[in-house]
């Protein structure tokens, strides 16, 4: 008999999230680099080809949120309300991320990724890719080619928020310090969609104005 979709969905998740959770115990308790696939696969009782179908990297285990994080920063954009400013939604998502990566329970894998290289360099190309993707949701929304260097980098911006936030002493007033510059940039750079209550992005589309630099 054809198992149901719904509950294939959920053991798939089930199984993705025990090796998540099975990894990440282990380089706490090992360190990183003792640990190799080979074990986490063995100790989530799991076959190393059914890992990576999940996770396509040993460093990928460790970000195990990095393609929701990624779409939550794009639903920012793309399911606000219609009359919503991008930069406060984007702000509000932000926040809500900065708090779940600055908890203290989470403190002890971050200080394990700030100590190891590899991680370090997972984080920042994950750092480019979600970047990339609110550009492209960002453009869309203003009627702008996906390759707009102000829409890449107010997305950058954005981005690199989470990061300086996590590491500053008070995330949310961190998280509010830089979006008022981010604000600000917006303002100048699409002066035309300011970040304003009431900003109507019907209102805009086909305008061709853009404001992106050399345009």
């Amino acid at each position: 008999m054809t198992e149901p979709v719904g509950r294939r969905e959920r053991k798939k998740a089930a199984t993705r999230q025990n090796i998540a959770d099975t990894a990440l115990r282990l380089f706490l308790e090992r360190g990183y680099d003792a640990v190799g696939i080979r074990d986490v696969a063995a100790e989530a009782d799991v076959a190393v080809t059914t890992l990576f179908s999940h996770f396509a990297s040993k460093e990928a285990l460790v970000f195990e949120r990095d393609e929701d994080f990624e779409k939550r920063l794009a639903r920012a954009v793309t399911d606000r309300e219609p009359d919503e400013p991008i930069v406060p939604a984007l702000r509000r998502e932000m926040r809500a991320m900065v708090r779940h990566c600055a908890s203290e329970g989470a403190a002890p894998t971050w200080r394990m990724i700030d100590a190891t290289p590899a991680l370090r360099e997972y984080e920042e190309s994950m750092r480019l890719r979600h970047a990339e993707s609110l550009a492209s949701a960002i453009a869309a929304d203003l009627d702008l080619p996906p390759s707009s260097t102000a829409c890449r980098t107010i997305a950058r911006f954005v981005t690199d928020a989470h990061s300086l936030a996590r590491e500053a002493a008070d995330p949310d007033a961190a998280v509010d310090e830089i979006f008022r510059m981010i604000e600000a940039a917006w303002a100048v750079t699409f002066p035309t969609t300011a970040s304003r209550p009431g900003y109507n992005r019907s209102a805009i589309a086909g305008s061709g104005t853009g404001g992106t630099p050399g345009a």
